[in-house]
């Protein structure tokens, strides 16, 4: 057998749920609970590998229930199966997901997580430098402050700061006039930091640059602002794009771009100059096209979550270090969770990545029951 081929012995799929250490809002909705669906995929050697599906129904529109059954029939067509190459039968199996990226996003975490083991090295080894970048082992990344009280802005603002966070990124989009004061909280809190908007659509053009001018009357000018329209709103995005032109503030595609086809139309049209890619919008293989097509046209470049475990932010962090292409890195979900699900062993209080002596696959085995 070729050093990098296995066979699968068994597959299984199941829910698996930990409690928040608060809760995750945002503009258009929250989540109380992590109840993500993970995959496990065992070789004939006793090897396994990992996957994670993070459902955010009030985001993408896609189920706990229906991701399960799709990653149940992907298990059962998988188990007894040889595989030689796993990106291909990644790429096999992904006219099954659409529709349910997370589903393909966890179907090919788990293949690449124990072909990396099979072959003995780290998981970011799967993924080659971006065009004129290298590997980027260390790195750190921004912490959320989710929709709240303006109390709960300033004491989290705080203690992340005490920690050593250095980017904060903010969610507003819900109210104006408290989400003018939040932000003007961290930035007291943690005045050298950088900020980052997210509106999650929460916004229309007018509405999106008044609240940015009267921040910057207060001398407060985020690096970058996330999603201020709907994902739709194709002319609005170009619109505040055009406006905030040499103000030093990038706009950001997330909800707009899930695709490679959307991230073709956002750089053609110039409608952003910035695109953020999450492994649960369009899976890792498409993911990675994406990276290398942004980076390609100078486009400024974010790594994001969804509310994932340790093992999903492990191999995103995975993924930014073996591309080396991310200018703003937005892995920080396992800080809102609790239990051993929160834990990645290259990542510290601070927020700061360290995959210099990684082993091995992801490197993260969640207990399945």
């Amino acid at each position: 057998m070729a050093a990098s081929a296995f066979v699968v012995a068994d597959a299984t799929a199941s829910i698996i749920r930990t409690p928040l250490a608060t809760p995750f809002r945002i503009a258009t909705g929250q989540h109380d609970e992590l109840a993500n669906v993970f995959l496990r995929l065992r070789s004939t050697d006793g090897v396994c590998g990992y996957g994670e599906a993070a459902v955010a129904t009030h985001i993408t529109g896609e189920t706990v229930e229906a991701t399960l059954a799709n990653l149940r029939a992907a298990a059962a067509a998988l188990s007894g199966r040889r595989i030689e190459t796993a990106e291909e039968v990644c790429r096999e199996f992904a006219p099954a997901f659409a529709g349910n990226h997370a589903g393909l996003a966890a179907l090919e975490m788990a293949l690449l997580d124990l072909s990396a083991r099979v072959q003995g090295v780290p998981f970011y080894r799967l993924f080659a430098p971006v065009a004129g970048k290298g590997e980027s082992l260390c790195f750190e990344t921004d912490i959320t402050i989710v929709i709240g009280s303006l109390e709960e802005a300033r004491a989290a603002a705080a203690r992340f700061a005490r920690r050593g966070f250095k980017a904060f990124k903010i969610k507003v989009g819900k109210d104006d006039q408290l989400d003018l004061q939040r932000v003007l909280a961290v930035r007291e809190a943690a005045p050298d930091s950088e900020l980052i908007l997210d509106a999650n659509m929460g916004f229309d053009v007018e509405r999106m640059l008044a609240f940015l001018d009267r921040l910057d009357r207060r001398g407060v000018r985020p690096a970058l602002l996330e999603q201020p329209v709907p994902k739709s709103d194709w002319a609005g995005l170009a619109a505040i794009t055009a406006a905030l032109a040499g103000s030093g503030t990038l706009v950001c595609a997330d909800e707009s771009v899930g695709s490679l086809a959307d991230a073709r139309r956002a750089l053609d049209s110039g409608a952003v100059s910035a695109i953020n890619v999450k492994s649960m919008k369009s899976g890792f293989l498409e993911g990675a096209e994406i990276a290398r097509l942004a980076s390609g046209h100078g486009v400024k470049l974010m790594l994001g979550a969804m509310m994932e475990s340790a093992l999903s932010i492990t191999a995103s962090a995975h993924f930014a270090a073996g591309l080396g292409c991310f200018d703003f890195l937005d892995i920080d979900t396992t800080f809102f969770i609790k239990g051993p699900l929160a834990h990645s062993p290259y990542l510290d209080d601070s927020g700061r990545f360290d995959l210099t002596g990684a082993g091995p696959g992801i490197g993260v085995e969640p207990q399945f029951g």
